[in-house]
């Protein structure tokens, strides 16, 4: 625009807005004048002193409305003409700008490449008005395989590398188009998209591509534009293509269902997406965020010595950054595990970075620290965000398919339209030249009386044709197509059209072979506009056409998918839902190593077998506690200082039977000195069950299980333990279940649970077992009818023996309602009640030898198992059935699994027998029971 135009700037404005600064009418020329003609001005325009100017000069504007009107407009033709793809092909006009302008220099796939200066150069003389520094990056990207699943430009040169390095100059490097970049132009020319003049106008452009390749979906797009930005991920071409193909099958498809087909993104550099909640919520919506990890893995290089080897990188991120970063946290200490880094990529292996660990150091640590601090795990924004009919919209993914083949549905239709309006003019021509051969007689004796060309066009389009004659020429299919487009006549004239090409015949097209050509070609295009006509006539045709298309292309250019997508969630989320539930052995050291393993590896053996390697121990490190619970469990960790932590199951480190564990302080936020004491599973915190504890000196306490329900991290109180007192056992026992207390010289007593009253927290419970010099509790167990008490000894022998039913309801020793909880000052002692002595086999009846029949909380209770040398003490005890398994681990780490049933079920005060043979150096540990679905299905495995 000239500087002296009295045009106003926006052309949305009236007539007599203000014009721009500079420009003649302007405010300071107005001004100007008025100086020149000798009038008196204080620079305030109308509002001045002096006189008003003309009329029409100047109007007065809210520089409010001026600044909003100007952003907008400045706003809009970012978001429209440079930031934001087209959902239709994906492109933004720089990118579609570039291909076109590579079209017209013919850089097919199969054509030489050209220097990229030309394409840039003819880019931006053509198409692109903002100068060849800013395209030549664009097609740059375009064709880096790292920032493109499919690469639009064919390369050759130097483009740039994954780790960061930059391309050479434009005059260095050739680029033609790709296959797939030929398939977003394909039809171009058949009127199938709009075109509309260049910013120059002379040209015109596409304001979209055909696009048979779906490249929104598939390649994805970055953009920021003003007050918004879009963020689409990759995905596999292969699924996407039988996404659409179920769209298109089934309209009413899920996105759900969709997502079944296509799990979520697939990133050119691979990595594992972290979690689907997230990723399911982000195709919903349009909007979410996902974490992406680098692919890791851990080697065992020396003697206790690690690596951890990283081979791709998350999306967009450079590698030469990301190993500049890590090195900076090792300077600065945050990662404190690493010795050294050393980068092994080359051409066969793009991305290989080594880091090597210190003797020390755990590894999954310091992967934990590298993920956490480092670039090698990163989150991406998701933000469908397109051009719809040129409007900005957020759209879910399901959406986005939809609107790319209402695309297609376009294109096609135009396609056919353009293509059957093509062989009807043809046909018409034909028509003519096989009229002319009918009657070439008269059609030469009128040219050659004819004095100049236009008398013969006329003369020609005078002569008369016998509806019988054309029958002749055109056959019956091509007389009936004839008389459908020219209607029901006796006779015919020829058309201009018609009369131009008879015109235009040479001589030797008179001869016979070319009349039976123009035959055939009649014939072949009347079955071509039949065909066309069958496409337009119903839209599933077209949408069967478009099938057929993306079979094709998932065909030729599918490839494997490199993202990975795992189940596994960062952060707060419940994992649950997302994890399979599965028994679990869980193993505890003395030292506080900590381990999962599942059950199903353990297979059952005949009693008294040595077992299998369990785990590796060292001889000051036996295992401390060992049981079976389920993935979705809690796990309530009792420490010796008689506080409770929490912790899942699944998040326990799974790791191989021979395996020593991990610390437990790296999973449980410990005081110093702090260690477990043991452990319960619970799967719901509910109100009408109670967890009872027992202590090594004999103590019982119970408190309602919801009162553990609000995990912590600093833990909570649980018991408040006397001096020299320790726990040992926690149950949870419901109303009328009885408990049975066992003691390592093998007495037991069984009791009531409601003998023990509910008290809070932080009490130190009640006299649960009166126990014998040099005695103390070692577990305790919920009595159940209809099984059995397994009772092992230290030396591998051990027994079962019925429970026996409970018996009536009584009232509990000292359980009024009145009564309020026992300060651990003052621990209760029971009412003196029958105490048992211990008695010799058969000083009672053989029905009480059968079974353990119920007492008052308190006593010195029934002999159990003697505990003779050959025994040793009772180091446990567990309730189990004939159907159940048991799992059995020694100090040395050895495990043993069998059948309960392989233990014949004897009397109390007996010695039972060998369950598991021991090495001169080794003793029994624990002892756990096995789920029943669980022990089936080692079973079904083996």
């Amino acid at each position: 625009m000239s500087t002296d135009s009295n045009e106003p700037n926006d052309p949305n404005e009236p007539e007599d807005s203000l014009p721009p600064a500079g420009a003649s009418g302007a405010p300071g020329d107005a001004h100007a004048d008025a100086e020149e003609n000798g009038v008196e001005t204080n620079g305030a325009g109308s509002d001045g002193a002096g006189l008003p100017p003309p009329p029409g000069r100047i109007v007065e504007l809210s520089i409010e409305q001026e600044l909003k009107d100007s952003y907008l407009t400045y706003a809009m033709s970012v978001i429209v003409s440079r930031a934001l793809p087209d959902v239709r092909d994906g492109l933004k006009p720089s990118q579609r700008r570039i291909l076109v302008a590579m079209n017209d220099l013919n850089l097919t796939p199969g054509a030489s490449r050209v220097k990229c200066a030309k394409i840039s150069g003819d880019t931006s003389g053509n198409y692109h008005p903002h100068g060849e520094s800013v395209i030549y990056p664009t097609l740059v990207r375009m064709a880096q395989e790292w920032n493109m699943r499919h690469v639009l430009i064919d390369k050759q040169g130097n483009f740039g590398s994954i780790a960061g390095s930059p391309p050479a100059a434009m005059r260095y490097t050739e680029a033609r188009m790709s296959a797939i970049a030929a398939l977003l132009l394909e039809d171009l020319k058949l009127d199938t998209v709009d075109f509309v003049p260049t910013y120059d106008e002379r040209h015109s452009e596409p304001t979209v591509l055909p696009s048979k390749f779906p490249n929104l979906v598939v390649n994805g797009a970055n953009g920021i534009a003003v007050g918004m930005a879009t963020s689409i991920p990759p995905h596999n071409l292969g699924e996407v293509c039988e996404a659409l193909i179920r769209l298109i099958d089934e309209p009413d498809v899920s996105i759900d269902e969709l997502l079944e087909i296509v799990p979520g993104p697939d990133f050119p550099t691979g990595g594992i997406i972290m979690g689907r909640s997230n990723l399911r919520r982000g195709y919903h919506t349009g909007r979410g965020m996902v974490t992406l990890r680098s692919r890791t893995r851990i080697e065992e290089y020396g003697k206790g010595r690690f690596r951890i080897i990283v081979t791709d990188l998350p999306y967009q991120k450079a590698g030469d950054a990301v190993e500049k970063r890590i090195a900076e946290l090792v300077n600065e200490d945050r990662l404190k595990g690493i010795s050294a880094m050393r980068n092994e990529s080359d051409l066969k292996e793009p991305v290989r970075l080594v880091l090597e660990l210190k003797r020390d150091a755990d590894p999954e640590i310091v992967l934990n620290q590298l993920f956490q601090f480092s670039p090698l795990q990163d989150s991406f924004s998701l933000i469908f965000l397109a051009l719809v009919d040129g409007k900005p919209r957020v759209l879910s993914f399901k959406a986005m398919l939809e609107e790319f083949l209402r695309h297609r549905v376009i294109v096609i239709r135009r396609r056919t339209q353009f293509l059957v309006a093509k062989a009807r003019q043809r046909k018409h021509v034909v028509e003519g030249l096989l009229l002319a051969h009918a009657n070439i007689d008269e059609v030469i004796r009128v040219i050659r009386s004819s004095s100049t060309t236009a008398e013969a066009k006329t003369r020609l389009m005078e002569i008369k044709c016998p509806s019988a004659l054309i029958e002749r020429a055109l056959g019956e299919a091509g007389f009936t197509a004839f008389r459908a487009d020219r209607g029901i006549a006796d006779n015919y004239t020829l058309t201009p059209v018609q009369a131009d090409a008879i015109l235009r015949m040479t001589l030797g097209q008179l001869v016979n072979l070319e009349q039976e050509k123009l035959a055939d070609e009649y014939r072949k295009l009347l079955d071509e506009i039949a065909e066309y006509l069958r496409i337009l006539s119903d839209e599933k045709n077209i949408r069967d056409i478009i099938k057929a298309d993306l079979q094709e292309l998932r065909k030729k250019h599918a490839d494997p998918r490199r993202t990975e997508i795992s189940g596994e969630e960062i952060g707060s989320i419940e994992m649950e839902d997302l994890i399979t539930e599965e028994n679990m052995v869980v193993s505890i050291s003395h030292n506080g190593y900590i381990k999962r393993t599942p059950a199903s590896v353990y297979r059952a053996q005949r009693r008294g077998g040595k077992g299998i390697a369990g785990a590796k121990t060292e001889e000051e490190d036996p295992i401390a506690h060992l049981f079976v619970a389920s993935t979705h469990d809690y796990l309530l960790f009792f420490t010796n200082r008689g506080k409770v932590y929490w912790q899942k199951v699944y998040d326990l480190p799974q790791l191989s039977r021979e395996s020593r564990g991990r610390a437990v302080v790296n999973l449980l936020n410990f005081a110093p000195g702090e260690r477990i004491a043991d452990c319960r599973a619970v799967r719901d915190f509910t109100s009408d069950h109670f967890l009872m504890m027992a202590t090594r000196n004999g103590l019982v306490k119970k408190t309602p299980l919801e009162a553990y329900g609000r995990p912590m991290k600093g833990g909570i109180i649980a018991i408040k333990l006397k001096d020299e007192d320790e726990l040992v056992d926690v149950v949870i026992t419901k109303p009328g279940d009885e408990v049975v207390l066992s003691t390592a010289s093998g007495m037991a007593i069984r009791f009531k649970e409601t003998d023990a009253r509910p008290m809070g927290r932080n009490t130190s419970g009640v006299k649960g077992i009166k126990l014998m010099p040099d005695d103390r509790l070692v577990g305790m167990v919920v009595a159940d009818p209809d099984a059995t008490l397994l009772t092992a000894c230290a030396k591998g022998y051990g027994k079962r023996t019925l429970f026996g039913p409970n018996s009536p309801a009584t009232v509990a020793v000292g359980a009024g309602p009145g009564e309020g909880p026992v300060e651990d000052s003052e621990i209760e002692e029971p009412t003196p009640v029958e105490e048992e002595e211990v008695v010799d086999e058969g000083a009672e009846d053989t029905s009480s030898q059968q079974r353990y029949r119920t007492q008052r909380r308190g006593g010195k209770g029934l002999r159990d198992i003697k505990t003779t040398e050959r025994n040793g003490w009772v180091i446990g005890v567990t309730g189990v059935t004939d159907d159940d398994e048991l799992l059995m681990m020694t100090a040395r780490g050895k495990i043993q699994r069998i059948a309960a049933r392989e233990i014949s079920t004897i009397g109390r005060n007996t010695q039972g027998v060998r369950i598991m043979s021991l090495d001169d150096d080794d003793s029994l540990a624990a002892i756990v029971r096995v789920p029943r679905d669980e022990a089936d299905e080692a079973k079904n495995g083996e």
